[in-house]
């Protein structure tokens, strides 16, 4: 149930996004510096109390609220930080300014929250993206940053388009929430994503030979891939390239993590995944992971599984069988060898995995090339 607002609420919410609207315009860079790390929160603080005394003349006592609101706001996420806050919330929709949606425990409804206008969404959006350093000018209607710092149980992924690509004039705002401590194995197994002989048998396999781990939107996929890289033993020197800050690690201390960075139009200097997956053949790496392959880098993860390197994924993928075409379809984007020849390249993938509804469904070994029905053999082990 929506809580009703007093008269003297809305006078104070008006007061806050005019001085959130203040720090997102004119005073840009006293935020910038904060986030920056160029001036602490106390001094921004300050310095946000002097402004509010010299152009929001009120009482103290309303001063005083004002400014612990703008705290709240600034160092949170307004009327999202609630969901942001709740452990059974995954994923926030903000379809529209009274339209909120959210993921929890699977499934899907709403937030029973609303911005109180479009205007104040509008200025949340402007807020959002100078906190994380984003331009959403027309030459960047589609953006996509993530946020590891704000908060201490979560990475928030997100994801926004503006008016500008939409059918309707709002922005539309997605953000993926992605646990910092993650379940390890033992806990994957108590939530009953696979049972303790199969959580053996991948941790076997994922150490023994290159892991290709398949399936649709929120199956699970990255949820077991960081469980079995944590599994890895602390002599193995380990890059991860990801898109999305999603793969971290918390007891592993021969991790390299890269992330990629989209150009822009302002902006031209671009690291996809296939610069940072060339760049991490050449770092003197035992353990090879990409995050999610979504492009030509799937070309430079079959050519360091296929001459030796031990590496791991995750790609979408509706079934099983359609994992290693998927890949291969994504490896001809950049390269002058034939699909046969990708696709013999591809038996270096020893196991396969194919997850569905946060549970291990099915299990995989690659048996090799067959030539004489130009395909892979698997035989399924689970």
């Amino acid at each position: 149930m929506k809580e009703i607002k007093t008269e003297q609420d809305a006078v104070g919410e008006e007061l806050l996004q005019d001085l959130v609207n203040d720090y997102t315009t004119q005073k840009q860079q006293s935020l910038m510096q904060m986030r920056k790390g160029q001036i602490s929160k106390e001094a921004f603080l300050a310095e946000a109390a002097g402004h509010i005394a010299v152009y929001y003349p009120s009482t103290e006592k309303e001063q005083r609220k004002l400014l612990e609101d703008f705290e709240q706001y600034i160092f949170g996420y307004s009327r999202l930080s609630a969901l942001i806050n709740d452990r059974t919330v995954s994923d926030i929709r903000v379809v529209s300014y009274d339209n909120i949606r959210i993921k929890r425990k699977g499934q899907r409804m709403a937030a029973d929250i609303a911005f109180a206008s479009p205007r104040e969404y509008r200025q949340f959006i402007d807020y959002i993206a100078t906190r994380n350093q984003v331009n959403i000018s027309n030459l960047n209607a589609i953006q996509r940053f993530t946020d590891n710092e704000s908060h201490p149980d979560f990475i928030l992924r997100f994801t926004l388009s503006m008016p500008l690509v939409n059918t309707y004039s709002e922005p539309y705002l997605c953000i993926r929430k992605v646990p910092k401590v993650f379940p390890q194995m033992k806990e994957l197994i108590e939530q009953e994503m696979m049972d303790r002989e199969t959580a053996e048998l991948l941790v076997k396999r994922f150490r023994q030979g290159s892991t290709l781990i398949c399936g649709g939107n929120s199956s699970g996929k990255t949820t077991l891939l960081n469980a079995l890289k944590e599994t890895l033993p602390n002599d193995v020197a380990v890059l991860v390239a990801q898109q999305a800050d999603e793969l971290t690690t918390m007891f592993h201390p021969d991790m390299m993590f890269l992330h990629s960075l989209p150009g822009t139009g302002e902006q031209q200097v671009s690291y996809d995944l296939e610069h940072i997956s060339i760049a991490g053949l050449t770092m003197d790496v035992d353990f090879f992971i990409i995050g999610e392959v979504k492009g030509a880098e799937a070309l430079y993860l079959l050519n360091a599984a296929y001459t030796g390197q031990i590496c791991a994924a995750t790609i979408h993928a509706p079934s099983a069988d359609r994992a290693p075409d998927k890949l291969v379809d994504y490896a001809m984007y950049a390269s002058r060898y034939s699909r046969d020849e990708l696709m013999k390249m591809m038996d270096c993938f020893q196991t396969l995995v194919f997850m569905e509804h946060f549970r291990v469904k099915e299990i995989f070994e690659c048996k090799g090339w067959s030539p004489e029905k130009r395909e892979l053999i698997y035989e399924r082990i689970l």
